[in-house]
């Protein structure tokens, strides 16, 4: 029992780190766990944040009576290293610079915080989990830079967006996201996301944990992935994506239609690849009743041996 303990104690145990990206050293947050202290290694995940929240709320959030809420420590205990990081204009980063900070701007977060990720840990490759925008973000990173990248996880994913009536909605509000950087949050909002697909599918305490997590650090966000989805897509070609990956599907979510995921899954040139449906999941899967099926899922595919036969 106490060797457990310490085991639970050392994953949980964080530290920051802070780089500078580019010409304009625009500064990022990097939020890093180590593995369990004994467990055996199984690699190092990069887990990449959404459009209306920073990366420790997403994937470090503590829920009282809620066991493994910080997706980060669960996979930290079995022996991943696990990062986090916030986009430029988000959380802790830079929001200095008088841009949307866009999906493209967030693929090059992702390529300046790799590139140092991959040099403090002394990991070949990472594994990188995307959720919403930050899938996108993710998989835009993984086609520019797929020998940074073993396994690609893309949650709540659009590429047409067709078939999203949620995008639908949004682009009603196009012009007025078209017009200005950033857009205000507060709680209400971070409740709307788990009311506007399927109500039910997350309690309340961890949505009120969540959004407490989330305006703690900011009160606007920038518009820019919200222009994009409304707007651009598709911004990711299946056919350059080249690294194994899964598609990971909620039920009841309202941004990621299923025909236009499995068109996107169908062009994906390696066979090394999945789709998952996660039943009775909406948007916010690390946040729903479900959330330790999703890790399970996530766990499968990251610990998968590689293939020894490939014809």
């Amino acid at each position: 029992m106490k060797q457990a303990v310490s085991k639970a104690r050392a994953a949980e145990t964080g530290k920051e780190h802070w780089i500078n990206k580019g010409r304009d050293k625009v500064r990022l947050f990097l939020w890093q766990k180590l593995p369990a202290a004994g467990a055996q290694r199984r690699g190092t995940v990069l887990f990449v944040h959404g459009s209306s929240m920073a990366s420790q709320p997403t994937f470090d959030l503590k829920v009282p009576g809620r066991p493994d809420s910080s997706v980060m420590d669960w996979f930290a205990a079995r022996g991943f290293e696990t990062w986090c990081m916030d986009n430029e204009g988000y959380g802790r980063s830079d929001k200095s610079r008088p841009i949307n900070c866009d999906i493209a701007n967030g693929a090059d977060d992702l390529a300046a915080g790799s590139e140092y990720i991959l040099e403090t840990s002394g990991a070949g490759k990472l594994l990188v989990y995307g959720i919403s925008s930050g899938a996108l973000r993710a998989a835009l990173f993984a086609q520019a830079h797929p020998e940074r990248v073993a396994r690609l996880a893309l949650d709540a994913f659009v590429w047409t967006g067709e078939g999203s009536p949620t995008l639908a909605e949004r682009r009603k509000k196009l012009p007025e996201f078209s017009a200005r950087n950033r857009r205000p949050i507060d709680r209400a909002f971070v409740h709307s996301i788990f009311e506007r697909d399927h109500p039910g599918t997350a309690d309340k305490a961890t949505i009120d944990a969540f959004a407490e997590a989330i305006v703690a650090l900011d009160d606007s966000v920038p518009t820019g992935t919200y222009v994009d989805m409304c707007s651009k897509l598709p911004l990711v070609d299946p056919a350059k994506i080249t690294v194994p990956t899964i598609i990971m599907r909620g039920q009841w979510d309202g941004i990621a239609g299923i025909d236009d995921l499995i068109e996107f899954f169908k062009r994906l040139p390696n066979p090394d690849k999945q789709f998952a449906v996660m039943a009775g999941v909406s948007h916010a899967s690390f946040h729903q009743k479900n959330y330790l099926m999703v890790y399970h899922i996530l766990h499968s595919f990251f610990s998968q041996p590689e293939p020894v036969y490939r014809g």
